[in-house]
This record gives structure tokens, C-alpha cells and sequence, in this order.
């Protein structure tokens, strides 16, 4: 009792010095938005961070204060993005257009990233439902979404994130006749997290013609060390079987120079452990964990969105 008693007053005089420090109102601000007014040149604001234990064996809650400035008028869900980015940045994220081909493995950690740094509007094209081996390492796949188009499904996780980011998904197979009716506005990203070589090179070749940054995501499958994607001209890549196959595709197409994600990893021969799966299948498929396409999507979405935020 009496230990609780003494962690009341400690937390009752936390309380009591901070509304004698912090002098604030909530009024509406910009767009009826509820924000944190000043009423004097040097206002703070505090919050917990943890509590602490003292010299009696009681804890105490530990508390940070941050002047309300211009930078910090404002708390939002992207408030410590803002802390680090900048509003500026933020501001070019909240106003962009990115559409990315392909919600798996890659793709589907890479547009839950861009949609926690509130980017704009998002573009979505996949074909593909949610399927019982998608659970191990994509962010659509729980066992209540199985069968479901991963675009829907990416699209609610969206909006429960960022409700204003909006969110646009096309549920269908890319192929190089079809790719350019997506094209009805001009992104100012591409991200191909796709499989298919085919529908690899109609992008890059499209987007190199409209003029749109694009980056490309290489092989991941077979790999068990994420520590070693990095970010890199396709001219400069090594030891990636699909690199090898893309740079030789591109040259015969005129293009010598492309942004992708690669391993310089060599793939985990896996030709010995044949699954039920791979059965009456015409290629082998490639295995994969829960630790290494995810990391490639957040790396491709960390460039991105760097690059639009001009950091």
C-alpha cells in the first residue's frame, strides 16, 4: 500500500509540475485539424517515455519535452517521420504517386513502408490471391485473407494505416500489350517487384520512355543473408542469375543503365528437396524466408523514398 501510495503522488506531481511548465489549448487548426496551440513563446509539451526506478525500490515515470515550434505544432501518425525527414520531405512524400507491380514477398512489405511514410496515392498490379505458402513472408497473407486478390487485401491494410493515402489496384497479369493502359497518369515512381522476366523488360522499357524513375527488384529467392542486398546499377552487378539474364536482355534493347536491388548472395542450391508443390510444375520453385524479400522491400521503399523527399 504503501508503495502504491508514493508511485500515486510521484505520478501526481509529475502531473502538477507539467501543467504548471506547459501552458497549451487545443484549438482547430489548418482544415478543422485539432492541433497544439502556443500561448507563450517558450510552450512544451511532454510525454512518457518509460519509467525508472529509484533509490526506495518505487518507479517513477520518466517523461521528454519538445518545444511546440513550427516543426512540432502538429502530432500525427507521421510525426516522428516528420522528426527525421523534415516537413519538407514529407510534404513531397504526402503529394507523390508511386505504383509498384508486384504485392508479394517484396512488394507487399515495400508498399505497407511507403504507406507508414504517408505517400499520396499508390498504384497497385497483381494478379495473384493469397495462398497457404504466401503466410511465411508476405505482409497480405494471414490465414483469414487466403483467397483473396493480394491488392484488395494490401489496400485495406493501407487504409487502416493511412487512411489518406489513396489507394488504386488493378487485379491483373502484366504482359507487355496490357502494360501501357496503366499508364493513364504519370507516377512519379516505379517499383518492379514482379517475377517474370518478360513483364520485367516491358517495364523498364516503358518507363524509360515516359521518363519515370523506376527501380527494379532482382532475385531473392534461394537467399538466407538479407545483410547482403544493395542498391546498384544493373551495369555493376554480379553473381544474380536474373541480373545476368536482364543485363543481356536490356543490351540487345539499347538500355545499358537500371536501377535494381541485387544480392551479390550465391543461391542455396535447394534441387535435392522437392516439395509436393513443385510437382507438375515446368520450373523449380524457388525457396524463401521470412527474413529476406521483406528486408528487400523496405530497402527498395527506404530509396524510393529518399529520393522523392530529396534526402
Amino acid at each position: 500500500m504503501e508503495v502504491q501510495r508514493k508511485n500515486k503522488m510521484n505520478q501526481r506531481q509529475i502531473r502538477d509540475g507539467r501543467r504548471r511548465k506547459v501552458r497549451r489549448k487545443i484549438g482547430k487548426m489548418d482544415g478543422n485539424k485539432q492541433g497544439v496551440t502556443r500561448e507563450s513563446e517558450n510552450a512544451m509539451i511532454s510525454y512518457a517515455i518509460g519509467t525508472k526506478k529509484i533509490n526506495d525500490g518505487t518507479y517513477v515515470m520518466e517523461t521528454k519535452e519538445i518545444e511546440i515550434n513550427e516543426e512540432t505544432r502538429m502530432i500525427h501518425e507521421f510525426s516522428r517521420a516528420e522528426l527525421l525527414l523534415g516537413r519538407e520531405a514529407l510534404d513531397k512524400i504526402r503529394k507523390s504517386t508511386i505504383m509498384v507491380f508486384g504485392v508479394g514477398g517484396v512488394g507487399s512489405h515495400c508498399i505497407e513502408a511507403l504507406a507508414r511514410c504517408g505517400v499520396g496515392k499508390l498504384i497497385l498490379i497483381d494478379n495473384d490471391t493469397v495462398s497457404l505458402t504466401n503466410l511465411n513472408r508476405q505482409a497480405v497473407a494471414f490465414h483469414s485473407t487466403i483467397g483473396k486478390y493480394k491488392t484488395l487485401v494490401m489496400k485495406q491494410i493501407i487504409q487502416d494505416i493511412s487512411p489518406q493515402t489513396q489507394v488504386e489496384t488493378h487485379e491483373m497479369f502484366v504482359l507487355p500489350e496490357n502494360l501501357e493502359s496503366l499508364f493513364v497518369e504519370k507516377p512519379d515512381y516505379v517499383i518492379d517487384a514482379i517475377d517474370t522476366v518478360t513483364a520485367k523488360l516491358a517495364l523498364v522499357e516503358l518507363a524509360q520512355k515516359l521518363e519515370i524513375p523506376m527501380i527494379s527488384c532482382m532475385g531473392t529467392g534461394n537467399k538466407l543473408h538479407a545483410e547482403l542486398f544493395e542498391i546498384a546499377d544493373l551495369s555493376k552487378t554480379s553473381v544474380c542469375p536474373l541480373c545476368k539474364v536482364m543485363r543481356k536482355e536490356l543490351k540487345v534493347r539499347g538500355i545499358s543503365h537500371l536501377k535494381v536491388l541485387y544480392s551479390n548472395e550465391k543461391p542455396v542450391d535447394t534441387s535435392a528437396r522437392e516439395t509436393e508443390e513443385e510437382k507438375g510444375n515446368r520450373r523449380s520453385i524457388p525457396g524463401s524466408v521470412s527474413f529476406v524479400p521483406p528486408v528487400a522491400g523496405i530497402l527498395i521503399a527506404g530509396e524510393v523514398l529518399r529520393e522523392i523527399g530529396g534526402i
